[in-house]
Parts: C-alpha cells; sequence; structure tokens
C-alpha cells in the first residue's frame, strides 16, 4: 500500500539524524575553542548556538516541505520561514548536499528526497511519484518520439500517475489516476513480475482475465509463464493484448524499500511501434526506469 509520508516519527528520525550530521561541526568548534582566534568575527559567531539555530532552521525547511505536498519555491520558502532568500538559498542547498531535498530540474522548486522515506520505511503517495517522474517522461518521450507513462501499485491496483503523450495527431490518451488491467497490460504486468506470487493471484482472483482481444491471455498458467518470461528479459510487453493496434513497452520501478513501486512504460500505435521500435526503445526505457528507482531511494543490488 502506498501511504504519504507525514507525523511525529519520520521528524524525530530527521532530527536524530541531522543533528549526528552536525556533531561533527560541533567537534570542529570545541577544538577551535582550544585555540581561539578571538579577533576572527566568524569564529564570534559560531559555537553551540549557532549550530543549535542552523538545525532549528533545517528541520523547519524539511517540515514545511513536507507539509507542501509538491514542490515549494525558493522565494515561498523564504517567506514563510523568515528569512532572506540568500540564507534560504544557503540552507536549502545544504539539505539537497546532505540528501534531505531534492531541486526538480524544471520548476528548481524544492521537494523531500528519498532519505526520510529510507529511514521510516514509509510509502511514497501516488502524486509523490508522478511529481518525481514527469520530468523524466518529457525526457523519455523526446527520446523515444511516443508516449510515455508511469504506473504505481496501489492496494493491489494499477493507477497511472504520470503520463507524456505524443505530440502527433495520433497519440495514446492516457488518464493520470485512471486504473489498468494487471493481466493484460504491460505496466501492469511489468509490475506483476516482481511481485510475490499470492500478491499475484490475488490481484487476479479480483480481476476475471477477460479476453479484450484475440491476443488477451486469459488463463493463470498461461499468465504465470508470460511472467517467468518478464522476469527473464527484464521488460515487459503488451502487443495488442489491451487494444487491437496498439503496442507497449514497460520496466519495474523499484523504491527504498527494494519492492517493486510500479513501472515505466513506452506506448504508441502500432504501424510506429514496430518490433525494430520497440528494440531500439529499451535502452532509453532501461535508463530512466533505473533513475526513477533511485529517485525513489532504491539501491541497486544488481537486480535485472
Amino acid at each position: 500500500m502506498l501511504v504519504s509520508l507525514c507525523g511525529p516519527c519520520w521528524m524525530a528520525a530527521a532530527a536524530a539524524n541531522l543533528a549526528n550530521e552536525t556533531q561533527r561541526a560541533d567537534t570542529l568548534n570545541t577544538m577551535k575553542q582550544a585555540h581561539p582566534a578571538r579577533s576572527d568575527p566568524a569564529h564570534r559567531a559560531s559555537g553551540p548556538a549557532a549550530t543549535h539555530r542552523s538545525l532549528e532552521r533545517g528541520l523547519a525547511a524539511i517540515e514545511l516541505v513536507a507539509a507542501a505536498g509538491s514542490p515549494l519555491a525558493l522565494a515561498e520558502i523564504a517567506r514563510r520561514l523568515g528569512l532572506h532568500r540568500s540564507t534560504a538559498h544557503h540552507l536549502l542547498q545544504t539539505l539537497v548536499a546532505l540528501g534531505w531535498l531534492r531541486q526538480e530540474e524544471d520548476s528548481r522548486g524544492y521537494a523531500l528526497s528519498a532519505r526520510p522515506y529510507q529511514l521510516t520505511g514509509r510509502k511514497w503517495s501516488v502524486a509523490q511519484v508522478g511529481e518525481i517522474a514527469q520530468p523524466l517522461l518529457e525526457k523519455l518521450t523526446a527520446e523515444t518520439g511516443e508516449g510515455s507513462s508511469v504506473a504505481a501499485w496501489v492496494d493491489g491496483i494499477v493507477t497511472i500517475a504520470a503520463k507524456r503523450e505524443h505530440d502527433g495527431p495520433v497519440r495514446v490518451v492516457q488518464d493520470v489516476g485512471g486504473t489498468r488491467p494487471v493481466y493484460c497490460t504491460a505496466v501492469g504486468k511489468a509490475i506483476a513480475g516482481w511481485l510475490p506470487r499470492a500478491e499475484v493471484l490475488a490481484a487476479l482472483a479480483r480481476e476475471p482475465m477477460v479476453a479484450l482481444t484475440p491476443k488477451t491471455i486469459t488463463t493463470v498458467p498461461a499468465f504465470e509463464q508470460e511472467l517467468r518470461r518478464i522476469r527473464n528479459a527484464g521488460y515487459a510487453l503488451d502487443d495488442e493484448e489491451q487494444f487491437e493496434g496498439l503496442r507497449c513497452i514497460a520496466m519495474p520501478v523499484f523504491c527504498h524499500t527494494g519492492e517493486v513501486l510500479g513501472s515505466i512504460c513506452v506506448v504508441g500505435p502500432k504501424h510506429r511501434m514496430t518490433h525494430q521500435k520497440i528494440a531500439s526503445v529499451r535502452a532509453p526505457l532501461g535508463k530512466f526506469a533505473r533513475e526513477l528507482s533511485q529517485r525513489l531511494g532504491f539501491v541497486d543490488a544488481g537486480r535485472k
């Protein structure tokens, strides 16, 4: 289940870890006090009080960004924290460097990174996954020339978290927040390929395997055989299984827990998504699947 990160538990973890990170600064200050340069204004401004103020500001910034639910601009953060713009910029860049915040490539806004999630074991919300994925989908569509989307696994349901449609007259329209079948879509099969078998069977039990096209898989044994092929290949295909005339290739996306969180896909009409084209988009799709997984806190330990 995907839930939003909230509550005092992660803030306590953040405080403890930020305190550890500032302990080095306190140690250096103690060493300097043994041989103080009393005429140095920088020395007079340092010490535990300054360190505590920095820690308080850092935690306030993290809490503010976490509560916002979407990336915040530098000016807005500075205004809400009552800080000068340059002071806020230095603070935020420090938090980015320490791994607590991330800065969006397009808007330059600030949002939570994966680190708080790694500390608490909490999971990403669909909206957060979509925000992180959107800039990558823009690049993926630009590289492949086809539409793209990211789906998340929510309560046993495949839910579209973000999309980027093709700019041409022939495009595949997708709806953010819409759901997709597990058994006949590339995004669903790419997720199912890395789920526990019991979870896959439970999903299939909730969703009748209706033949939507002549190519739709409609039995559990055939679907399990398809999942074995997907795990071996590292990607899933929808070759006109949900809609005639459409083809899609998808790869799994993992998060900080090491579990599959969703999938990322490239989709287009059959006349453009030839088998040769599908083969050519595997490399960029894999690149962005890995990048999205990393942004969600996944540490690759040789998983295919």
